[in-house]
């Protein structure tokens, strides 16, 4: 199975992340993943796919900071 694609929204302003995020989420094939690349702690981005998209997705944190957290978001269903 091949390394999923991975999404590094750090070079980008925060404004614009979520949007990109979301992006990638709504394409994503069932079954497939994706790891985001981010700054922080993206638990608020978790809480904001849940709310709009929920039960779609899975979530688990390969990397926990301090500097770089690494998620994996896999598409569990179709919306």
């Amino acid at each position: 199975m091949p390394e999923p694609l991975t999404v590094d929204v750090r070079p980008l302003p925060p404004i614009e992340r979520h949007r990109l995020i979301f992006e990638k989420c709504d394409v994503l094939p069932q079954g497939d993943a994706f790891v985001l690349v981010n700054d922080h702690d993206p638990k608020p981005l978790y809480y904001q796919l849940e709310a709009e998209r929920g039960g779609q997705f899975g979530w688990s944190y390969l990397e926990s900071g301090p500097s770089v957290w690494k998620v994996r978001i896999e598409r569990l269903k179709a919306a």
